[in-house]
C-alpha cells in the first residue's frame, strides 16, 4: 500500500493521457479534481490487486459522455458521490474499494476523488489498459461479465439506475441518458468481487501512467528525447511526425467524432497522415495505408516536449509526434478484437497487430 501525493497525481494525469490515446478527458480537469478531493476530504490509499481480498467489494467510478463537453461542465463533488451512494443503495453493498474503469486524463483522477471523499482505497489498475469510446470495452466484458447494475449522475442532480442485459445494452441505455444529461455524466458500473477483480482487472495501471508522466515530465538530457524513452519504455513505435493541418471535430451520438490530418516534417517530409477518433484515436493511416488501428494504442504527443495532447485540445499549426503501443493481449484474441476492433468502428479492415503494420511500413520506405 501507498499513499498518493501531489507529484504522483501530477504524473498520473500525464501519463494517463498517453494511454488514453486521445480521450480519457482532459487531464488538467482530473488533476484539479483529484487534488481538490484530497485538500478537503484527505489522502488516498493505492493498493494492489494482490492486496485485494476475495470478498472485498470494488467499484469503478468514471465520466461518460463527449470530452468536449466535459471541459464546459466539470462535475461537482456532489456530483461524483451520488451515482456511488446510488449504486449502494441498489446492490445493498458498502464499496470498499474504488477503480478507473480506463486509464484517460479525467477518468483516471475521477476515481481518486471519489476515494477521498469515500475515505476508501483506489485500486492500481483498469479495465481497458487504455481509453475506449463505448461501455462494453471492458476486460469485464470479455470474460464474460455483465453490468449487472448501472447509476449515471448529472450536476443537477438527477440520478438513473439501471439494470441492462448486457454490455451492450448498458452502453446504449447509459450512452442515451448521457445525452439526455447534457452529454456528460458520472457513472458507476461493472461492481465485482476482489476475486473477480483479480481475474479480469489490467494490473499496475496507475502506476504505469505515473511512471510515464514523470518521465515525461522530468528535464529531458539533449541526447536522449523523452518521446524515444517513452517510446521504448512502452514497446512502442514512432509512426509519424508532422504538422496538424485540417482538424475535424463534431459531436455526434453523445461523442466526439473526427478526423485529423497532418503535414509530414523531418524524416517524413513529403507524406501525409490521418488520424481517425471516436473519442480516443482508433486508427492512423500514412498515405492512406494503416499504420495502426485498435485495440492497440495511438497517441499524439506535442514534438518538442513530447506532452500528450488529446482529440479535443489538438490545434491547426501543432508540430507533433504520432506513436502507437501494443494493447494488452486481452484486446488482441478474438472477442476482444470483435468488441474493439477496427470492424466494430466501420472502419475497412481487418485487424493487423501493429508490429506487423510496422514492419510492412518500413519495408516499403
Amino acid at each position: 500500500m501507498r499513499w498518493l501525493t501531489e507529484e504522483d497525481i501530477e504524473h498520473i494525469a500525464v501519463g494517463a493521457t498517453v494511454l488514453g490515446t486521445g480521450g480519457g478527458g482532459d487531464p488538467y480537469i482530473g488533476k484539479m479534481m483529484a487534488l481538490s478531493a484530497i485538500k478537503k476530504y484527505g489522502p488516498v490509499q493505492v493498493i494492489t490487486l494482490d492486496e485485494l481480498t476475495d470478498d472485498q467489494w470494488v467499484l469503478p467510478a468514471s465520466g461518460m459522455g463527449s470530452p468536449s463537453v466535459l471541459v464546459e461542465k466539470i462535475p461537482s463533488f456532489e456530483q461524483l458521490e451520488a451515482p456511488l451512494k446510488a449504486f449502494e443503495n441498489a446492490c445493498g453493498r458498502k464499496t470498499d474499494v474504488v477503480m478507473p474503469i480506463e486509464i484517460g486524463g479525467v477518468n483516471s483522477l475521477i476515481p481518486v476523488a471519489v476515494a477521498a471523499m469515500n475515505n476508501i482505497p483506489i485500486l492500481d489498475g483498469d479495465a481497458m489498459g487504455r481509453a475506449f469510446p463505448e461501455a462494453q470495452m471492458v476486460t469485464f466484458h470479455l470474460d464474460g461479465l455483465k453490468p449487472e447494475l448501472v447509476t449515471i449522475g448529472d450536476e443537477q442532480g438527477n440520478v438513473v439506475t439501471i439494470q441492462p442485459a448486457d454490455g451492450y445494452w448498458s452502453e446504449k441505455l447509459s450512452r442515451n441518458v448521457t445525452i439526455s444529461m447534457g452529454g456528460s455524466s458520472i457513472v458507476c458500473d461493472y461492481g465485482i468481487t476482489g476475486k473477480q477483480a483479480k481475474e479480469s482487472v489490467i494490473p499496475g495501471t496507475l502506476s504505469l501512467a505515473q511512471e510515464i508522466g514523470a518521465l515525461l515530465k522530468e528535464q529531458r538530457q539533449a541526447e536522449v528525447h523523452p518521446i524515444t524513452q517513452m517510446v521504448k519504455k512502452l514497446n512502442g513505435y514512432l509512426l509519424f511526425k508532422g504538422k496538424a493541418m485540417l482538424i475535424q471535430r463534431k459531436i455526434e451520438g453523445g461523442f466526439t467524432r473526427g478526423e485529423s490530418n497532418f503535414d509530414g516534417i523531418d524524416f517524413f517530409q513529403g507524406k501525409g497522415c490521418k488520424l481517425h477518433f471516436q473519442n480516443e484515436h482508433l486508427l492512423a493511416e500514412v498515405e492512406g495505408k494503416p499504420v495502426a488501428m485498435a485495440p492497440d494504442l495511438i497517441a499524439v504527443l506535442d514534438e518538442e516536449t513530447g506532452m500528450p495532447i488529446t482529440t479535443e485540445g489538438l490545434k491547426y499549426g501543432a508540430r507533433v509526434a504520432i506513436v502507437a503501443f501494443p494493447a494488452n493481449e486481452k484486446w488482441r484474441t478474438d472477442i476482444g478484437i470483435k468488441t474493439a476492433g477496427p470492424r466494430y468502428f466501420k472502419y475497412p479492415y481487418d485487424y493487423i497487430p501493429l508490429e506487423t503494420l510496422v514492419k510492412e511500413q518500413r519495408a516499403n520506405d
